[in-house]
């Protein structure tokens, strides 16, 4: 247990903007009940659909107040009745926490931790929860990539489409990407794309289109639909998949785009999977890590009293350079 019974963590009393995330250090430890794990956090992932949240502007609002985040690495601190894989000292990273990830401790449901392997530190650990079962989702789940199809990451360079760029490679699909900034290309070239371009350039999207010998692109994984979703229409092959992984707002397209090649516009949200979902992509990860594939990219580092600058980061920066982390 805690030396002390209080830690610090960001609670949010009221939606809004960053300045509504609060760093307290009054806050009690967690206790865990069953089936629960208590974690000292090491690391935590931040994601763009915490901002949501935080602004209220997401279809899932927590009760106020919450403390944010999903994304744990650690070390399991205490264990509660009934748990069975997972003992006191274990390396662990979470996909959901109970109690919230920006936080000294917290718990999670056993269900939701995995053990950290020894070849990934815990910045690397809290990189995996949402990017990693999101990618494996958008890409397997719903648009059902198959090994030698074309898939384009629009948005290679941040948490997600690093994910993505490294499953498509290993499975065998010809995998471009996009990126933003000079580090971000070589990010995302390092990374499993075999081409890249930089969606900052004007006639991109002819580019991408001459890459491949005028087919078209089957599975396109889109991050920034409200800006990008009418241009990948006209990027697929027939049969094409646009994939929603991310949307800041509303954009006009032409349904007829969609109607003589039979594409389809498919959303996803990682929150919607299946138990059944989540052990599938979790033995593909653990194959991943074993086999040396999968190596999580860490990018810009804050401390917890950073947090709301790293929330104002994470979506104004001009482009994004691997998982934006909180370290303890």
């Amino acid at each position: 247990m805690a030396a002390s019974n209080f830690m610090r963590a960001i609670r949010v009393a009221e939606f809004g903007g960053p300045s509504v995330l609060k760093l307290r250090s009054d806050i009690p430890v967690p206790t865990p009940g069953q089936k629960q794990v208590l974690i000292r956090v090491h690391a935590c992932g931040v994601n763009p659909v915490e901002t949501y949240i935080r602004a209220g502007t997401y279809v899932r609002i927590p009760t106020l107040p919450y403390t944010p985040g999903t994304d744990v690495a650690g070390v399991v601190q205490a264990v509660g009745d009934g748990v069975s894989f997972l003992q006191k000292g274990d390396r662990v990273f979470t996909t959901a926490t109970v109690t919230g990830a920006y936080a000294e401790y917290t718990v999670a449901s056993e269900a939701s931790v995995y053990k950290l392997p020894d070849s990934l530190d815990y910045k690397q650990g809290a990189a995996i929860g949402i990017p990693y079962f999101t990618a494996y989702r958008a890409l397997f789940h719903k648009a059902h990539a198959r090994p030698g199809e074309t898939v384009l990451v629009h948005g290679g360079s941040g948490g997600v489409g690093i994910a993505a760029c490294q499953l498509a490679r290993a499975f065998g699909l010809k995998v471009l990407g996009t990126a933003g900034t000079p580090e971000g290309l070589k990010l995302v070239l390092n990374n499993g794309a075999h081409m890249v371009f930089n969606h900052r350039e004007k006639g991109y999207v002819d580019k991408i289109k001459e890459a491949t010998g005028g087919q078209g692109i089957n599975v396109i994984v889109e991050m920034l639909s409200n800006v990008n979703l009418s241009n990948d229409l006209k990027l697929l092959a027939s049969g094409g998949r646009v994939m929603i992984v991310g949307s800041r707002g509303p954009i006009e397209i032409d349904p007829r785009d969609t109607m003589a090649k039979e594409t389809s516009i498919i959303g996803m949200s990682m929150f919607s999977s299946s138990e059944e979902d989540k052990v599938q992509t979790a033995a593909a990860l653990y194959a991943g890590m074993e086999a040396g594939w999968l190596k999580p990219v860490v990018g810009p580092e804050y401390t917890l009293d950073k947090v709301a600058q790293a929330h104002e980061d994470i979506i104004n920066s001009p482009g994004a350079s691997g998982k934006i982390v909180l370290v303890m």
